[in-house]
């Protein structure tokens, strides 16, 4: 897979790390990827967020070039492959799991339904 170019806003490493896994979709597929391991592109697509395939199609290809994710078997198509986490991508476990405590602790009045991380 080439390299995708991205538009880096800034030389600040929030920024840079926002211009990677800045939007919602990104880190729904780093989310599935650490509950579940691995994942298809269908899998992802059964998400209960129901992100589009051209969308799923484009996170996986830029998570792919950023060595964030890496296909199972890297010579199939994407549609029949699965996805892992690499080292560099795991260690956004405890990102996320630090981001899913704050929610818990300051959304749950808004969003009552919403489940604790443990």
């Amino acid at each position: 897979m080439a390299d995708r170019k991205i538009h880096w806003r800034s030389a600040c490493p929030i920024s840079s790390s926002l211009d990677v896994v800045g939007d919602k979709w990104t880190i729904l597929i780093i989310r599935d990827l650490i509950i579940h391991g691995t994942r298809t592109y269908s899998e992802f697509l059964e998400s209960p967020e129901k992100i589009s395939t051209n969308i799923l199609a484009d996170r996986l290809s830029l998570l792919t070039s950023l060595k964030l994710i890496e296909r199972i078997q890297p010579d199939a198509a994407a549609r029949n492959n699965a996805f892992k986490l690499t080292k560099s991508g795991a260690a956004l476990q405890p990102v996320l799991e630090g981001l899913g405590r704050w929610s818990h602790a300051h959304l749950k009045a808004f969003h009552p339904g919403i489940v604790k991380i443990p």
